[in-house]
């Protein structure tokens, strides 16, 4: 699974887990459901959950092997800290936040220059937020109607505090493990890049 970038619903019934939220993915996933009870290698499960994990944030290959070298380092258990990192890179807090429908679209918008930090435009969608950091809508772009109705209708986090009247989200903690909505088993991933 070398791009991330093909048809969604082929990528979910191949990986057997819905990793963008595609309602219609979901019918999909009953296709791929016999390929994804095979019995896999230790090596075939581990590959599998790091492929789940670099589909949810979309994010290359050599980029998870770096946030990995970094988790090894933490405190933190090595999984929790790589997932940590990813869940809070500009892009996917965009996402969370509710300014994008996707991951795709959030990046798109950060890239765009859509989206400031504290104030600052970062085009960088890589970018490490820190705890205190405040996300907001560029003020040209708080009129577009799309980003208005996405931010308006997300679900928040515990993590994250929205103030909808300045188009604004502030990452007010760092994620727990357990309030960080994907389903991968850390462990696996982690025994991949250990070899």
């Amino acid at each position: 699974m070398s791009s991330l970038y093909g048809p969604r619903v082929k990528i979910v019934r191949r990986l057997g887990l819905n990793v963008f939220n595609l309602p219609k993915a979901n019918k999909g996933m009953k296709k791929g459901a016999a390929r994804s009870d095979k019995k896999l290698s230790n090596y075939g499960g581990q590959l599998l959950e790091k492929q789940r994990l670099r589909a949810y944030y979309q994010v290359p290959e050599n980029q998870i092997a770096r946030y990995f070298e970094k988790a090894r380092k933490s405190k933190d258990q090595t999984g929790h800290a790589l997932i940590k990192l990813l869940e809070t890179r500009l892009d996917n807090l965009v996402y969370r936040a509710g300014f994008a429908s996707s991951i795709r679209q959030a990046r798109q918008m950060v890239v765009h220059g859509h989206i400031l930090v504290n104030g600052k435009k970062v085009d960088r969608p890589s970018y490490q937020v820190l705890v205190g950091d405040e996300i907001s809508l560029r003020e040209k772009s708080r009129s577009n109607d799309m980003f208005k109705d996405n931010f308006a209708g997300a679900s928040a986090y515990p993590y994250i505090v929205k103030d909808e009247n300045k188009f604004s989200a502030k990452l007010v903690k760092m994620p727990e493990r357990e309030e960080i909505p994907i389903e991968i088993e850390d462990v696996l991933v982690v025994e991949y890049y250990s070899h």
